[in-house]
C-alpha cells in the first residue's frame, strides 16, 4: 500500500505505447513524477492511447532507483458473471507478467485499475463496492506472484476511489472527481510527445460492426444474390483462380477510388463517405471473395505506403457490410483490417479488429496468429517481407506463364511469321502510356527451324529469377498494384532472340493454415 502523499512513479512519453521501459533514458525523455491517485488515475486514458470502459487494467512498474516506471499494460472485459472473475483476474495477471518475463523485464509492482459505468439505478459509489471483490481478487493473483499491487483504483461516473487507502476518513466515500480531460499536466506533456488518446474502444468498435440500419436489408440481398454466382465458382478448382483475379481487380479499383475521394473531417462522417463510395454488389462480391484464403492473403499486401490508408478503410467498409447471416463472413475483413492497421503502427485498433474477428469466427487461423503475434508485441517487418516476397514471386510467374505461353504459341507458327501477343502486360494500374488502348503490344519473330531455339528454352527462362526476399516494387503512382500482378514499369523477356530483360520478382510462401 502507499499513502497518497507518496510518489509513485515517473511517467514518461517512452512508456505511453505500452513498450517495455529502456535500460537507458535518453536527455530528450520528457518525465512526470505522478504522487497521487488522482494522477494515476487521470494518466491511464494515455497510457492506453483510449478511454477503457467495462475494463479491468493492470499496468507494470518497474524499479528504477527506488522509483517504479511504466511498463507492459493488459487490459481485459469484466466478465458478467461473477463467477468468472477469478479466472479473469488470474488469465490477466498471469498474461502480463509472463509477457514481461519473455521480455526481459519481470514487474515489481502493478497498478490495477475497474473502470465501468452505473447501470440503471445505480450510483458510481454502487459500481465501487460491487467491484470491489474484483479488485481484491487482482491483488491476490498478483500476490501469489510475488508482484504486489500497489494501488488499486475504480474509475466510475467521473469519479475514482481507491481499494488501498490505509487512513480511515482519507477519501470521500462519493469519490473523487476526475479532472476535467486534457487539462492535467500530463495532459499537456502527452500532446507535447504526439500522443492522442482516441474515445472509447465502444468508438472503435462502432467502425467495425455490421450495420443495424435499414440499408442492412438491401446488403444482405446483395449478399445472397453474389453468393448464387460466386459460390459455385470458388468451389471449382478450375474457376477458383479467375475469381481471385477479379476480387482482386475490383478491390483494386474501390481503393483508388478511396484515394481519389475528397477528405472530411471526423471518422464517423469519413466512414458514411466510404460506405457511399462502395455499392452494395460490389461489397458483396469482395467478402465473398476474401473467403478464398489465397486471394485473402493476397490482398493483405495493401499494407504499406500510400495504399494502405485507402486499404483499411475498404476492409473496414467491408465489415461493416457483413450484415445478418453473413457475420462470420467479417472474420476475413477484419483481419485483414487489424493486418493493415499493426503494420502502419495502430496497435490498438489492430488488437481489436483481431479481436472482433475472432469473435466473428474463434477458429479462424489467420486472426488468431497475428493476435497473439501483436499482443507478443513482435515486430510486423517480418511478415511484410514474406507478404513481399510473395507478392514479387506471384508477379514473376504470371509474366512466366504468359511468356512461356506466348513462345509456345510464335514455335507454332509459319517461319517468319510476326506473332503480337497483347495479352502479357501485367495491368497493374489498368492504363499504360505505351498504347492508346492501354495495352503493350509485343512482337516475336521465329526462327527457321536451323536457328530456332524457342522450343529449346524453358517457359520462365531468365525471367524466372528470384530476387532476394525482402525486395520490394516500387507503387506506380496511378495507384496501387494488385497484389502478385506484373507491374506496368517491369521489362519482359523476350524470347524470340534467346535474351530477356530484368524483372522483379521474389518467393512466394505456401499456405500453411488449416482453419482460417
Amino acid at each position: 500500500m502507499t499513502n497518497h502523499s507518496e510518489t509513485t512513479g515517473p511517467f514518461e512519453d517512452g512508456d505511453i505505447a505500452g513498450r517495455e521501459p529502456l535500460n537507458e533514458r535518453s536527455a530528450h525523455d520528457t518525465q512526470v513524477t505522478l504522487r497521487t491517485p488522482a494522477e494515476l488515475a487521470d494518466a491511464l486514458p494515455y497510457l492506453l492511447g483510449y478511454r477503457p470502459e467495462d475494463s479491468i487494467v493492470l499496468v507494470a512498474l518497474h524499479d528504477r532507483g527506488g522509483r517504479g516506471r511504466f511498463g507492459g499494460r493488459a487490459r481485459l472485459g469484466i466478465p458478467a458473471a461473477k463467477e468468472d472473475w477469478e479466472a479473469a483476474a488470474r488469465q490477466l495477471t498471469q498474461g502480463l507478467v509472463t509477457g514481461s518475463e519473455r521480455r526481459g523485464a519481470r514487474p515489481e509492482q502493478m497498478v490495477a485499475y475497474v473502470c465501468q459505468e452505473p447501470g440503471r439505478g445505480e450510483t458510481g459509489r454502487d459500481v465501487m463496492l460491487r467491484l470491489q471483490p474484483l479488485a481484491q481478487l487482482l491483488r491476490t493473483e498478483c500476490g501469489t506472484l510475488d508482484v504486489p499491487v500497489i494501488e488499486a483504483l475504480c474509475i466510475s461516473d467521473g469519479r475514482f476511489w481507491s481499494y488501498c487507502c490505509p487512513i480511515e476518513g482519507c477519501c470521500p466515500e462519493d469519490g473523487t472527481p476526475m479532472g476535467l480531460p486534457g487539462t492535467s499536466v500530463l495532459a499537456a506533456a502527452a500532446t507535447y510527445a504526439g500522443i492522442q488518446v482516441r474515445g472509447t474502444l465502444r468508438e472503435l468498435r462502432a467502425r467495425l460492426l455490421p450495420w443495424e440500419t435499414t440499408a442492412a436489408l438491401e446488403q444482405e440481398i446483395a449478399l445472397d444474390a453474389a453468393g448464387m454466382s460466386l459460390v459455385p465458382r470458388i468451389l471449382d478448382d478450375a474457376a477458383r483462380a479467375s475469381v481471385a483475379e477479379e476480387t482482386l481487380e475490383l478491390a483494386e479499383r474501390i481503393i483508388r477510388r478511396f484515394a481519389a475521394a475528397s477528405p472530411v473531417s471526423g471518422t464517423h462522417p469519413a466512414d458514411l463517405r466510404d460506405d457511399e463510395l462502395l455499392a452494395d454488389d460490389e461489397a458483396a462480391t469482395l467478402i465473398l471473395g476474401l473467403q478464398d484464403r489465397t486471394t485473402r492473403d493476397r490482398a493483405a499486401a495493401w499494407m504499406e505506403g500510400d495504399e494502405a490508408a485507402s486499404a483499411l478503410r475498404l476492409w473496414r467498409a467491408l465489415a461493416r457490410r457483413c450484415v445478418g447471416p453473413y457475420s462470420e463472413h467479417a472474420a476475413a475483413p477484419l483481419t485483414l483490417a487489424g493486418w493493415v492497421a499493426w503494420s502502419s503502427g495502430d496497435e490498438l485498433e489492430a488488437r481489436e479488429a483481431f479481436a472482433m474477428a475472432l469473435g466473428a469466427d474463434p477458429d479462424y487461423l489467420f486472426a488468431r496468429l497475428l493476435h497473439q503475434a501483436c499482443n507478443e508485441g513482435l515486430d510486423p517487418e517480418s511478415i511484410r517481407r514474406s507478404l513481399r516476397a510473395d507478392r514479387e514471386g506471384r508477379a514473376q510467374d504470371l509474366i512466366a506463364e504468359r511468356t512461356g505461353s506466348a513462345a509456345e504459341a510464335a514455335s507454332d507458327a509459319p517461319s517468319g511469321t510476326d506473332v503480337t501477343d497483347s495479352e502479357t502486360s501485367g495491368r497493374a494500374d489498368g492504363c499504360n502510356a505505351d498504347t492508346p488502348h492501354g495495352g503493350v503490344r509485343r512482337r516475336r519473330r521465329t526462327r527457321s527451324a536451323a536457328g530456332s531455339d524457342s522450343g529449346s528454352r524453358s517457359p520462365r527462362g531468365e525471367a524466372g529469377r528470384r530476387r532476394p526476399t525482402g525486395s520490394h516494387p516500387q507503387a506506380p503512382a496511378a495507384g496501387p498494384a494488385r497484389p502478385g500482378s506484373a507491374r506496368p514499369g517491369g521489362k519482359r523477356a523476350r524470347s524470340g532472340d534467346g535474351t530477356s530483360r530484368g524483372t522483379s520478382a521474389g518467393s512466394g510462401h505456401p499456405e500453411t493454415e488449416g482453419g482460417g
